[in-house]
């Protein structure tokens, strides 16, 4: 059992999904003509360019700006620092690079996820809820691929967002500080309890506040660690670029490698770093309050740009410049400890304190997939019976070997993609409509959702 269900991970997150996330990206790309090349600047002016700015748009839950913090709770996690490693030592440096096209294409992605989230959104219980599971139902007419989309996410959350994420805050604060793992699995539900109990409107207020933090200050250790080496940096660029076209070139533990590899490590560890694909973030963004979908839908494509090309590089960065040995056998936590403690013993509390919060943001987040997805299959009843369920297993992945369960769940997030992908390519022409109806004029503030619902028929 445990080879059948390792083996098809492995074919899962080989090359279907690499094939049908970057295919898809692609596909968007060629349809919207390029929008994460043409309207970066505009995104990032408009999205964190005027975070602290009060706007009149219209009807949402949420800010924008707490939408999209919501998002990068669960996006920015784990995989952003021992993911990247992983890739550097399955892919060698270049790896990176193509981490880097996988987020250029999955901006595009996110972008058309993030958009469509909005434009088929609904009122449901007084607040607005929306997602892959609406935009599948009501933009394709197929409720039976909806509720296998919710069935997936509502199960992979308990894994992926939760388990496995509670387990690496457990496993760090054990070896770096010898905390007991019961201490800190009581420690993290309580935490949990307290904010996943108020749903999104409280998650929200957290992750606004937790998010910069965490991202700052994960990025103002990284960088003062690269300055430390800033020696190595303009090798450590190089080893990137060379490496992504001619690894058998680069010396250490990249030597045997094929271009196939090195493609194939960056390109899956940054679809799973980033998300874009898999149909996750969108149901955060779609509580945001505003006047048409793709303004929303351009803080989808802030959200990949600040998670890979910002945080990811960093790590990616920190990893190179410091020169600590990647050759076979090391594992990637182990690698991704020695960089960062090479230098300084601050280095090691700066990962270990960026492992904790991120991966503790990350069950904040996903609380709040799966308490949608579990309510759009079973209705709004079931919610305070998840919530229970979802704290209970915060504590028990602290402290158990997860073994086959992060497999499993880890096939359940990527089937989550699947539906996900294919609605999007169906719904191109929609998403079409909406990106030239907005930049139409897009300084200006709509009156509402009925200006642009002629454009979803």
């Amino acid at each position: 059992m445990r080879q059948i269900i390792e083996s098809f991970n492995d074919f899962l997150w080989g090359l279907p999904l690499i094939l049908g996330i970057m295919g898809t990206g692609i596909y968007i790309s060629i349809r919207l003509g390029g929008i994460q090349f043409r309207k970066l600047g505009f995104a990032l002016r408009n999205t964190l360019g005027k975070v602290f700015e009060q706007t009149d748009e219209a009807d949402g839950d949420i800010s924008p700006f707490s939408a999209l913090a919501t998002a990068l709770a669960a996006t920015v996690g784990t995989g952003n620092i021992v993911g990247v490693s992983l890739a550097i030592i399955m892919g060698g440096p270049g790896a990176i690079f193509w981490m880097w096209v996988a987020a250029i294409f999955g901006m595009a992605t996110k972008f058309a996820e993030v958009t469509l989230a909005l434009a088929y959104r609904e009122k449901r219980g007084g607040s607005f809820v929306g997602g892959p599971m609406y935009y599948i139902e009501k933009g394709l007419k197929n409720k039976n691929l909806a509720k296998l989309f919710a069935l997936f996410a509502s199960v992979a959350v308990f894994g992926i967002g939760n388990s496995t994420q509670s387990n690496a805050i457990a496993g760090v604060l054990r070896d770096s500080f010898g905390v007991n793992t019961i201490i800190t699995g009581l420690v993290l539900s309580g935490l949990a309890a307290i904010v996943v109990v108020g749903g999104l409107a409280t998650i929200s207020k957290v992750t606004e506040k937790l998010v910069p933090f965490m991202s700052f200050f994960y990025i103002l250790g990284s960088v003062w660690i690269i300055v430390l080496n800033r020696a190595n940096l303009i090798p450590a660029i190089e080893s990137i670029f060379v490496g992504a076209f001619a690894p058998m070139s680069l010396a250490g533990g990249v030597a045997g490698l094929s271009i196939k590899q090195v493609m194939s490590a960056g390109v899956a560890r940054g679809v799973f770093t980033n998300e874009a694909g898999l149909g996750s973030s969108p149901m955060a963004h779609a509580s945001a309050s505003t006047d048409h979908p793709v303004r929303q839908g351009l803080w989808g494509m802030t959200e990949v740009f600040v998670d890979t090309m910002v945080i990811c590089s960093l790590t990616a960065l920190v990893i190179l410049t410091t020169g600590v040995d990647r050759s076979v056998g090391v594992d990637a936590r182990t690698l991704v400890a020695n960089a960062f403690s090479s230098t300084s013993s601050i280095g090691g509390l700066i990962l270990s304190l960026g492992i904790s919060l991120f991966a503790f943001s990350t069950i904040l987040g996903w609380a709040y997939y799966g308490e949608l997805a579990i309510s759009y299959l079973l209705g709004d009843g079931v919610k305070k019976y998840y919530r229970i369920i979802y704290v209970i297993f915060v504590f028990v992945g602290a402290n158990m070997d997860l073994g086959l369960a992060w497999t499993f769940s880890n096939i359940l997030n990527g089937l989550m993609a699947l539906p996900n992908l294919y609605a999007l390519i169906r719904l191109a022409p929609v998403l079409t409509r909406l990106e030239k109806d907005f930049f139409k004029d897009p300084m200006r503030i709509r009156k509402g959702s009925q200006e642009y619902q002629s454009l979803l028929n």
